[in-house]
């Protein structure tokens, strides 16, 4: 997968991309991650990416021509047929999820555009992406931290950059529930035992658990997965009784 980043400050990057899972990922050549300063676009001596709205009010609007500039400029070389995600991170953008992280990972080619100051000019909205993302309800002062944090969520299901691919399967989500709980050694810690069913060997029997663990864990904390989840029969009446016994409350 190839990601260009079409920002003002390419060097917020520079730590993301050259540590942990990203590191690895970039250094194994699992993925080639560019990022381009949009300003180096810009029509007059002054490299101005932004104006005043038209029509009054706050802020200042970033205008169209550094964008698509831009965008053309890394688009330059492609041969597919395909025409690439271009993403643009915005408040007002469909909510990022896992099930759109596993969506993305499948493209071959993503172009992330990292806006600041009051917003984007309505015709980058209209003529050059095709998907506006936001990570959360609330706004930050641009989009270099959330397209990190797309990145981040995309790049570890690519095949090779986890060192076990089982991994980002069983991932919070990624099965429409909450994972399971996890431990490890000591077996006991203080007055804190693992569970019996994980150190007797039984795999079935394991697996139940975690299944039954993922489910309950969901509808403690949030049932709202639930209604989209893929349950069984047995499932959805064991957990209705669940959730009318004390102990859930």
């Amino acid at each position: 997968m190839r990601i260009d980043v079409l920002t003002l400050f390419p060097e917020m990057f520079e730590g993301v991309l050259g540590s942990s899972i990203l590191g690895k990922a970039l250094e194994k050549k699992l993925v080639d991650i560019r990022t381009v300063n949009f300003r180096e676009f810009a029509f007059n001596k002054h490299n101005t990416v932004d104006d005043y709205p038209f029509g009054g009010g706050g802020g200042m609007v970033l205008k169209p021509e550094p964008i698509f500039r831009a965008v053309e400029h890394v688009t330059a070389d492609d041969q597919g047929e395909r025409r690439p995600r271009v993403i643009l991170m915005c408040p007002q953008g469909e909510t990022f999820t896992q099930r759109k992280a596993e969506e993305l990972a499948r493209e071959e080619r993503l172009i992330f555009i990292c806006g600041h100051y009051e917003g984007y000019d309505e015709r980058i909205r209209e003529h050059l992406v095709t998907d506006e993302l936001s990570i959360g309800d609330y706004v930050l002062t641009g989009g270099e931290l959330p397209a990190m944090v797309v990145i981040d969520s995309v790049v570890r299901l690519l095949p090779g950059v986890l060192g076990n691919e089982q991994s980002a399967v069983t991932d919070s989500f990624s099965t429409g529930l909450l994972e399971y709980p996890h431990y490890t050694r000591p077996a006991q810690f203080r007055d804190w035992t693992v569970p019996d069913v994980l150190l007797s060997g039984h795999h079935e029997n394991i697996a139940k658990w975690r299944r039954e663990q993922s489910l309950l864990r969901t509808l403690r904390r949030r049932p709202d997965l639930l209604e989209q989840a893929e349950l069984t029969e047995k499932e959805r009446q064991w957990l209705k009784e669940m959730a009318e016994s004390p102990e859930s409350k």
